[in-house]
């Protein structure tokens, strides 16, 4: 068989057809549902506390911090009010010794330490260590904070979450190891050592990533209505969206407001389908996944994330480079090359190396368009593979095109199934404006036509079609980890307002009228200054 004929039979076996993304789509539904009604399910739909999305209104003064791996970055974020917002941070590098150290107090005293500085350098005004306060019968300590910053504490390692601010430790990865910090509330740690140094701020919110980029967002789209969907399309994937209350059928253990009747979902989507009910798999992704260091889950995500798709393209052409009957990256003489040179690839190429094809590569084979396709061929030389022909980089391109199309078609159907859980096209109250889905990562940002293939896929889908799929706004949503995150801190502190002010005044004129204490004063308030 010619490279051209073997390389139509690969593609071809990478399609997935319209009628394969309609049964995906009513698959995820079926596994969203199960997943709202009790824990240990594939899609987790883990409630995260957080009980409404803003609109762009929003004002105020918030700050964020991320600790998502070896950096440490604290943020400050001024909202505008008018979708606009003026962001201030820095980043620091965590020293090794502290990602092994032996207590969590030593990691979490240098964050807190970092959080010092930064307000020292940027926010002078806000930063006293006598702190003016009010008395009040508001809150059970007696007084309120002024100029306290409610700050969003994004923590990319896997937790627990039992409220908008508690979350304990289940485990570190990315090179973290303090066995001392697992089990315990990661906000509480950094609040104990907040407090320690007297700085007005309160950890009002632990953030996921992904519930991040839904907020940020949410605030910066234009239009009137709320953003239903946050989306990670980069190395990894996930999902979070707005679902209605009364659809979490599960418990949910600490406090949240009810009053918006809402609940912000943490889909978990990169575990979809672990069972293999509905997603493709070639004899490349049972390699891909035979070979992962978790063989088994993250199914749905080891065929979309960019930490993936390389390595599926490697693996293919691994495959052709091992058959003798086909001519990839090599030639008998150089009068079949157009280079007119003579093609091989070297022994130590990164090619033969496992996740040795970055899947940057995917996106130069998709932007170049050129004839002779240049640029990709100067790419693939990059790889060890001496004077590539143009017909070894037309198959590369072939190939690498429809891996990338079957990942787009795959990130429609996670789309389609949260556009459709959440009725926003059929919704009245949102007749003719446009379903707003926010999204992060580096394929949506850098894979050429990935989002086109995208549409391409909503417009086959039963309940979205043409017209639906022209009312799903995709857009870019920037620094979730920060903007998203102050935003969550702002919910909260309306959360703090609507229910622990509420129910505690409610608890002492509850009390008092028990005792015929009649003389309890409404918000009585009272100038002082505490060391």
């Amino acid at each position: 068989m010619t490279l051209e004929a073997e390389t139509k039979a690969v593609v071809a076996k990478f399609d997935y057809t319209d009628e394969d993304v309609n049964k995906a789509v009513k698959e995820f539904l079926r596994q969203m549902g199960e997943g709202l009604e009790k824990d240990g399910t594939s899609l987790s739909q883990i409630p995260t506390y957080v009980t409404g999305v803003p609109n762009g209104t929003e004002k105020g003064l918030y700050m964020a911090v991320d600790l998502g791996g070896t950096n440490f970055r604290v943020c400050s974020i001024h909202l505008n009010g008018d979708t606009t917002f003026n962001l201030t941070y820095s980043k620091v590098a965590i020293p090794r010794e502290l990602m092994v150290a032996k207590t969590a107090q030593e990691l979490f005293a240098f964050l807190a330490k970092q959080i010092e500085v930064f307000l020292q350098t940027h926010h002078e005004e806000h930063f006293e260590k006598h702190k003016r306060r009010r008395l009040t019968v508001s809150t059970p300590e007696g007084f309120r904070d002024e100029e306290v910053f409610r700050l969003g504490f994004t923590f990319s390692f896997p937790v627990q979450q039992i409220g908008i601010n508690k979350g304990t430790l289940i485990r570190w990865t990315k090179g973290f190891d303090i066995p001392d910090a697992i089990g315990k509330d990661v906000c509480a740690l950094l609040q104990v050592e907040i407090d320690k140094l007297h700085l007005p701020v309160r950890v009002a919110a632990l953030v996921n990533d992904t519930v991040g980029t839904l907020m940020a967002r949410s605030y910066s789209a234009p239009g009137k209505t709320s953003t239903v969907l946050g989306a990670i399309f980069g190395t990894g994937t996930n999902g979070a969206y707005v679902e209605k209350l009364e659809n979490v059928k599960k418990p949910m253990a600490g406090e949240y407001d009810k009053s918006t009747g809402l609940m912000v979902v943490n889909t978990e989507w990169g575990s979809f389908d672990n069972q293999l009910n509905v997603l493709p798999n070639t004899t490349w992704d049972i390699q891909l996944d035979k070979d992962s260091v978790n063989p088994g889950i993250q199914m749905y995500e080891k065929r979309v994330s960019g930490m993936f798709l390389g390595e599926i393209l490697r693996l293919v052409v691994l495959d052709l480079l091992k058959n003798p009957n086909i001519s990839l990256f090599k030639d008998e003489n150089s009068s079949s090359n157009d280079w007119r040179s003579t093609t091989n690839i070297g022994e130590k190429s990164s090619i033969y190396a496992q996740w040795g094809l970055d899947t940057a590569i995917m996106s130069v084979a998709a932007a170049d368009n050129t004839p002779e396709l240049v640029t990709l061929r100067q790419a693939l030389e990059a790889l060890d593979v001496y004077s590539p022909s143009l017909e070894d980089a037309q198959a590369f391109k072939a190939i690498a095109g429809a891996v990338g199309r079957r990942a787009a078609r795959l990130s429609a159907v996670a789309i389609a199934a949260v556009v459709l859980q959440t009725n926003t096209l059929t919704d009245p109250e949102n007749e003719g404006e446009p379903v707003d889905i926010g999204v992060d990562g580096s394929l949506v940002e850098h894979y050429p036509y990935f989002r086109d293939m995208i549409y391409e896929a909503l417009r086959v889908i039963e309940g979205v079609g043409e017209e639906g799929a022209k009312r799903i706004r995709i857009g870019i949503a920037k620094d979730g980890s920060g903007v998203g995150a102050a935003l969550i801190a702002l919910v909260a502190a309306g959360m703090e307002k609507s229910m622990s002010t509420a129910d505690y005044i409610g608890e002492v004129r509850s009390t008092a009228k028990a005792h015929d204490l009649t003389a309890v004063p409404e918000d009585s308030e009272e100038a002082v200054t505490e060391n």
